[in-house]
């Protein structure tokens, strides 16, 4: 397979610290995938597990810390024909929003980075129409680098993904010490035939001293996604 752009897996080990992410794929089997990602490099943010809720995959921490809505949320959302995901508790919103007949662009419009100086995280959300639409819809809010304090709100349409492709934004650009924003979206592509084979390509990019978690889940099946943690034991 010829492509202008790298692989899933060089994509993601090209940034040794991307925060969290999320991507849109389809597979070489034909299927598409969503998927989400967590690193961290604090104590608290690795203390942290993906785990199954009903119709939910919520970030919840791994021992006795209690809640800290910048780390423990609902990560993906599936109901009433909308699958969200994403990396804060904008994903129940932008989904509650969605189930009260907003549009995608009304629902995601809304977004704002989180209040975490000097960083400022972007939030980043994915919707993806689960009714038989060709539309998934990326949005993201990032504060200015101006230091404007509105945020610039960029929203993304993806459609018709052929077999191979893949869409993904991550909060940050990193080093692993030095920390900016994330590009607006990259793209890439995979040879994975499958969520099982696409997680382990995406689990296998991520630097194993940050990796957390990461979720890959076809549209309409979220209860059968597939979940790897570096912290299995605890979990």
């Amino acid at each position: 397979m010829c492509s202008p752009v790298d692989q899933v897996h060089e994509v993601v080990a090209g940034n040794r610290y991307p925060g969290r992410g999320v991507l849109w794929v389809r597979t070489l089997g034909g299927a598409l995938c969503g998927g989400y990602f967590l690193t961290g490099r604090s104590v608290a943010s690795q203390a942290r597990a993906l785990r199954r809720g009903d119709g939910e995959l919520i970030v919840s921490p791994t021992g006795e810390s209690g809640h800290d809505p910048l780390r423990h949320y609902v990560a993906a959302r599936e109901r009433d024909g909308w699958l969200v995901f994403g990396n804060g508790e904008q994903v129940a919103v932008v989904s509650d929003l969605l189930q009260a007949g907003r549009t995608p662009a009304e629902a995601l419009g809304g977004l704002e980075y989180e209040p975490d100086p000097p960083i400022f995280t972007p939030r980043i959300t994915v919707a993806a129409d689960l009714r038989g639409g060709r539309d998934t819809w990326f949005g993201a809010a990032r504060r200015s680098r101006g230091g404007r304090a509105a945020a610039d709100v960029l929203m993304l349409t993806v459609r018709d993904l052929a077999p191979g492709d893949a869409v993904l934004m991550t909060t940050y650009r990193s080093d692993g010490d030095r920390v900016a924003t994330g590009e607006p979206f990259l793209e890439a592509w995979t040879e994975a035939a499958d969520q099982n084979e696409l997680l382990e390509e995406l689990w296998g990019a991520l630097a194993p001293e940050f990796r957390v978690a990461a979720a890959v889940f076809e549209p309409g099946r979220l209860a059968d996604a597939a979940i790897r943690h570096a912290v299995d034991a605890q979990v």
